[in-house]
């Protein structure tokens, strides 16, 4: 996967209205992904049509997630599809883990959602 899939992932949930949507670089930062991308969802059941819509649209590009996780709690739901790894958060739960702080030196990837790839 590329980093125009991590965009197009970022459009899905912004149409899903996902808020505080991030792509972090972690290319040069660490092997277990090259990108990660944060949201905010508003509750669990949001979450979780966030998660349905991204598996939903990128299925239809023969893109599978590798490993879900948190997806029946809501609370943070991780897609792992091997190179790109998406976390959706509730508010609480992203404030607490504060991906943003633990990564906060990987670069943040500039992106439209509101156009295509």
């Amino acid at each position: 996967m590329s980093l125009s899939i991590s965009k197009e992932i970022a459009r899905i949930i912004y149409e899903k209205k996902g808020e505080e949507i991030l792509i972090l670089n972690l290319e040069k930062k660490s092997p277990i992904a090259r990108f990660f991308i944060i949201c905010t969802a508003t509750s669990p059941i949001h979450a979780q049509a966030i998660s349905d819509s991204i598996e939903e649209e990128l299925s239809k590009k023969n893109h599978f997630p590798h490993h879900i996780e948190g997806y029946e709690k809501g609370s943070w739901i991780l897609l792992d599809y091997l190179d790109i790894i998406v976390h959706i958060f509730i508010p609480e739960a992203r404030s607490f883990y504060g991906l943003e702080r633990l990564w906060g030196d990987a670069p943040r990837v500039e992106f439209n959602v509101k156009e295509k790839d």
